[in-house]
């Protein structure tokens, strides 16, 4: 089991390569407030001084630091040319060079932190990778974190510490991370501020470990029994005392293994019952142990999470596509596809089939025989006409002489007039089929040719040539609609079959109609005498009957008409000359207006008015009926012809010739700015998991017990 920690280690330096942590590795985070000697614990881990000491905040950067135990017989063979001595360091981002002398690395990352962090207590996130060889430690992965702090001092920001405790708690919230929570004896446990952070994030205690400094530092007559024990806060994976180096010490230059030796001699003095279980040197065996038994368990989940994160970026690559080598190739295989998934998607055979809503030639077909069809059956065959309308129509296709029978000329202006209400929702069908097409681009840029996203300039100009392709065909769609309309308006067959089958039922009908009126006059009155009474209404319509200008004639002519002479033409006369304006100094003296024309008011119609009307409407309302059937099949069959198929059949052309030219490559294919970046990171990150899932398979089950 001892060769998970190397594992783990090199997964670390697989994903550091690549700047990404998606994969949360097991590791030991060192947690504590300022000055209470973490970075102390860190360096008698280590064996040796390799860490910037001093008062106020020092750790300002996460320090990462692997821990890799080397035989003291291999380290010639591991050693680079030049390299001497047998412990040595290697920093991330120095690349490959080699330090030997602590002293250096010390230095080295004094300046690294500087340059990120700035040389006045600023604190960064981003973390340095520092990794010891060396005979003389256990495998350990080890993160020292800044120190909890409540006040900003230098050019800290104000936010200084929520910045610092949202550092520590990015760390240790990952369920791989084993917290050790560094907290100095001469303060009391209650007051921790690092066990007070790990139980907000592991309440349960389970990968807390805590350790107790500055053991040789507490109040006279006090130890901290109770605190090792466990007495005052039990913590489930132990609390581990230690003794660190003063800063007396340090700056006497005092040796990490002069310290680790007072150390073991103050607490066999102190509390020799506990000797054997704190101390350096078992804190370094117990979170080796630790860390260990923790990599054992997230083992399985780290390698799915690996294959799982491998196969996403695979997917994610091929999205991307390749690098273009052939260009010509390139953009007249994207033009072709883009077609035929234009093309597919029409016809309904895309391999992307929306089913959110209708896409296509579904919802052309919708639009037909849904939105067309109901529009046209909701326009009224006699919407816009009043029976006066018709009358009026009647009269004037008459001119000055009175009709015995329905003029036929009637009919037709009529006819027209409501057949032209027809050529509005057809162009509105062809409108509406011209947004889908323009739909049809978007839908076949976004699900079906995702390398058009590569190219934006080469998606630009498709959609600028299919769209150019659909507004030239609009008008020419237009106008045919327009003809069909206009066609029907053109001749008003009223000899075709349907038409001729219809006059036929209704003048059946209304030779029942008159057989059953006939039925209900009187049988003892004379029909030529019925209406002579003296009681008949004048009728100043050019239609009434001989019997109705008999009657009219009879009550003209009885003793009140004379005495007025308002019934006949001399009355008429009179009365011109008693209008208005008509006195004696007026120049119209005598005169009859003859600009006083007839102005329809509502009234009772007579029987022959009623029957005329009905007949014109049921003449307008069956030859409509034909026409509308007409226009409802014909309208589709137009806007396929013109404007769907056309567009079908033309596009490659149309594209291949405006857009497949030699002096348009470079510019069409010139992939958007971050599109290469992305494709290089996915590759890279594909290449890391594919060496972390490599590595991880190389672990046999004998390694894990």
């Amino acid at each position: 089991m001892e060769a998970l920690i190397p594992v783990i280690n090199k997964l670390q330096d697989v994903f550091n390569t690549v700047g990404a942590d998606i994969i949360q590795l097991p590791q030991i985070a060192v947690v504590g407030t300022q000055s209470s000697g973490k970075s102390s614990v860190l360096e008698s881990l280590v064996g040796r001084d390799l860490l910037p000491r001093g008062t106020g905040i020092v750790t300002r950067r996460p320090l990462i630091l692997q821990l890799v135990h080397i035989d003291p017989g291999d380290t010639r063979k591991n050693e680079d040319g030049g390299r001497e001595g047998e412990e040595w360091g290697k920093f991330l981002h120095t690349k490959t060079k080699i330090y030997t002398d602590f002293d250096e690395i010390r230095q080295e990352i004094e300046t690294e932190t500087e340059r990120v962090s700035g040389n006045n207590k600023g604190i960064s996130d981003e973390p340095i990778h520092l990794k010891i060889f060396s005979p003389h430690v256990v495998n350990l992965t080890l993160v020292d974190l800044p120190g909890i702090t409540k006040v900003p001092v230098g050019d800290q920001p104000k936010d200084i510490e929520v910045q610092i405790r949202d550092l520590i708690l990015k760390h240790i919230s990952n369920p791989n991370c084993i917290i050790l929570a560094v907290t100095a004896a001469n303060t009391d446990m209650a007051t921790s501020e690092a066990l007070k952070v790990a139980r907000e994030v592991d309440p349960d205690g389970r990968r807390t470990l805590a350790v107790v400094t500055k053991l040789d530092l507490m109040d006279a007559g006090t130890d901290a029994m109770d605190v090792l024990m466990g007495r005052v806060i039990p913590v489930k994976l132990g609390l581990i005392g230690v003794v660190n180096r003063s800063q007396l010490d340090i700056n006497n230059k005092k040796s990490v293994a002069d310290a680790i030796r007072d150390e073991y001699a103050f607490l066999q003095k102190k509390y020799p019952s506990l000797a054997n279980r704190n101390g350096t040197k078992y804190l370094a065996r117990t979170l080796n142990r630790l860390l260990m038994h923790h990599i054992r368990d997230c083992l399985p989940e780290l390698k799915t999470r690996i294959n799982v994160l491998a196969a996403q970026y695979q997917s994610l690559l091929s999205s991307y596509g390749e690098p273009v080598d052939d260009q010509s190739a390139t953009l007249l295989q994207l033009i072709t596809k883009f077609a035929t998934e234009y093309c597919n998607t029409i016809e309904g055979t895309a391999k992307y089939i929306e089913t959110a809503e209708l896409c296509g030639g579904a919802r052309i077909c919708y639009i037909f025989h849904e939105t067309f069809g109901r529009t046209l059956e909701s326009v009224d065959p006699l919407g816009g006409l009043s029976t006066i309308d018709i009358l009026t129509a009647i009269r004037n296709a008459t001119g000055p002489r009175p009709s015995l029978f329905v003029p036929e000329v009637s009919f037709e202006l009529l006819v027209k007039k409501q057949v032209k209400r027809l050529e509005e929702p057809s162009l509105r069908c062809v409108e509406l089929v011209h947004e889908e097409m323009q739909r049809i681009i978007q839908h076949c840029s976004n699900y079906s040719t995702q390398e058009l996203q590569r190219f934006p300039k080469l998606h630009e100009a498709i959609v600028e040539v299919v769209t150019s392709l659909l507004r030239k065909r609009l008008p020419i769609t237009n106008e045919m609609v327009h003809n069909l309309v206009a066609i029907e308006l053109a001749y008003i067959n009223t000899k075709h079959p349907d038409f001729a089958d219809a006059c036929g039922v209704m003048n059946n009908n209304i030779e029942e109609q008159r057989r059953n009126r006939m039925r209900e006059l009187p049988t003892a009155v004379p029909r030529d005498k019925s209406v002579g009474k003296g009681s008949a209404v004048v009728s100043g319509e050019p239609h009434a009957s001989g019997a109705d200008v008999e009657g009219a004639k009879a009550a003209a002519g009885g003793p009140q008409g004379e005495q007025d002479g308002t019934g006949t033409w001399r009355g008429m006369l009179k009365r011109g000359e008693e209008a208005p304006g008509s006195g004696p100094g007026s120049p119209l003296k005598g005169a009859v207006n003859l600009l006083d024309v007839p102005v329809p008011v509502a009234r009772k119609l007579s029987s022959r008015e009623q029957r005329d009307c009905e007949v014109i409407e049921r003449l307008i309302k069956s030859y409509f009926l034909i026409v509308r059937k007409n226009i409802q099949d014909s309208v589709p069959k137009a806007v396929m012809h013109f404007l769907v198929n056309h567009v079908k059949d033309s596009l490659q052309s149309e594209l291949v010739g405006q857009l497949y030219k030699s002096g348009l490559l470079n510019d069409l294919l010139t992939e958007s700015e971050d599109m290469a970046q992305r494709r290089k990171e996915a590759a890279d990150m594909l290449q890391a998991l594919q060496k972390a899932s490599q590595v991880i398979a190389e672990i046999r089950e004998t390694h894990l017990w």
